[in-house]
């Protein structure tokens, strides 16, 4: 099964995503720190961005996917995938290691949990109607 409107996303969020590494990598080297965040702030931010778009996305783009293949209307599945790619560049503009309230960090955090709860109900909704006779 083909799912062109997941596909699409999946590939931007997983640019998003290398970017994010690439720049746990060029922060490793600038600060000379092989593992760990050396308890340096930069780093640990670096490693946090990386790490929260890999805990929270592959289960986002999983549920679009599921979503897609339910036959979801197209501008349902494009308004979720656009959400998502907008709220996981805002998260690691405002994840700051000095600063716990900002506003691009929760419109961030905040948008991706809006996508994973409205695909999770749409997708309890659309599992009950197929039992239903």
């Amino acid at each position: 099964m083909i799912l062109p409107i997941t596909s699409l996303y999946a590939s931007l969020l997983v640019l998003i995503i290398l970017f994010l590494a690439f720049k746990v990598g060029s922060t490793r080297g600038k600060l000379d720190i092989s593992l760990g965040d050396g308890d340096n702030p930069e780093m640990l931010e670096a490693i946090r961005r990386h790490g929260n778009a890999i805990e929270n996305v592959p289960i986002a783009v999983f549920l679009m996917a599921l979503i897609e293949a339910n036959e979801a209307h197209a501008v349902f599945l494009h308004t979720l995938g656009a959400v998502l790619v907008l709220a996981r560049i805002l998260h690691p503009m405002g994840l700051k290691a000095d600063k716990m309230n900002d506003l691009l960090r929760g419109l961030g955090a905040g948008g991706t949990v809006l996508v994973m709860v409205v695909s999770a109900v749409y997708l309890i909704w659309a599992a009950v109607q197929s039992l239903l006779p």
